[in-house]
């Protein structure tokens, strides 16, 4: 199977939303959209599902058109997008059922992921746990609870988040299309967000995201396309982007002042705090000359780690390069 999207472009009259996005997997994977606020991202997802029209491209899955009908597809938007008036039970129910998936099967992964993303509490309210497993004090008065699913409404934005997961994956998908999933999400369900997508992963399934949390991005994708002003700007597999870029960046920590020394080998203090040091250095042989200074005045060493930059630092290096560019 592959996933390929060809000269993807939209206007709004004058103003350009997204020009000329290409990319193509050809094998499972996770494949990143990043972007400044407005560089098109969303509006290029919403295009590949026949959301919105497109004033030119193509989106081919296994090598047909990208449909309903031809693929399986889940989807998690950035907004959201749950009717307030209706049950959540009710509305999982029919977008299961809109996939294809029974009433009766619905339930049955309805319940497994209501576990899986501790949300059961809303979906069945009046669950009770075994007397057994409460020492049979509970009393039965106690028990009598409302047992109709919750409303979308009556949940904080970060559950409103997980019942929208859950429509997303209701259906098994073969392409998993996730926008801004981690958007508004506390530590802990941030964590199980992770865990879950990178089940998603070992399943064999095809993942786009889009993120502006470069870090999550990093652990997931491997390739990425780079948006700015609606244009792509960097695009290829990440770990050939990073190599490409060098093993510049030193992070040194130390028990003493040793800003004369990174001076004296001529490498650049990007940023300091209580003896550690982020540096920007020349190559391996500038930052080995650094470490043996170092050895050499008896300097005792803690950490000493050179890398390549993380896609956070490649972001905001390109994002300036172009706009830079763009201005003169």
């Amino acid at each position: 199977m592959s996933f390929i999207v060809t000269n993807l472009s939209k206007k709004y009259g004058e103003k350009t939303a997204l020009k000329h996005l290409d990319l193509e997997m050809k094998q499972p994977g996770v494949y990143a959209l990043l972007g400044t606020n407005g560089a098109g991202k969303t509006t290029a997802i919403r295009m590949m599902l026949g959301m919105l029209s497109k004033d030119s491209g193509e989106v081919f899955w296994n090598g047909q058109p990208l449909s309903t009908e031809t693929c399986n597809v889940g989807y998690l938007a950035e907004e959201r997008g749950l009717y307030p008036n209706y049950s959540l039970m009710d509305q999982l129910v029919y977008f299961a059922q809109l996939r294809g998936v029974s009433k009766a099967e619905a339930k049955k992964r309805i319940q497994y992921w209501a576990n899986r993303l501790e949300v059961e509490e809303y979906l069945h309210p009046g669950k009770n746990p075994d007397p057994d497993q409460t020492g049979g004090l509970r009393k039965r008065s106690a028990r009598k609870k409302e047992t109709k699913s919750k409303k979308a409404d009556q949940l904080s934005k970060g559950n409103q988040q997980k019942i929208q997961l859950m429509t997303a994956l209701i259906s098994d998908p073969e392409l998993l299309i996730l926008d801004e999933p981690m958007s508004g999400l506390d530590p802990v369900n941030t964590d199980l967000f992770r865990a879950i997508i990178h089940e998603e992963i070992d399943k064999g399934k095809y993942l786009i995201m889009s993120s502006h949390q470069m870090a999550t991005v990093e652990e997931f994708c491997t390739d990425i396309v780079l948006l700015n002003r609606s244009r792509v700007i960097l695009q290829g597999h990440l770990n050939e982007i990073k190599k490409s870029y060098g093993r510049i960046h030193l992070s040194l920590k130390v028990e003493q002042d040793i800003s004369a020394n990174i001076h004296a080998c001529g490498a650049v203090i990007l940023s300091e705090k209580e003896y550690e040091y982020e540096l920007k250095v020349s190559g391996e042989s500038q930052a080995n000359a650094l470490l043996g200074s170092l050895i050499a005045n008896g300097i005792s060493v803690i950490r000493f780690d050179l890398r390549e930059p993380s896609l956070h630092e490649i972001f905001v290096k390109k994002v300036g390069e172009d706009n830079e560019s763009n201005e003169t």
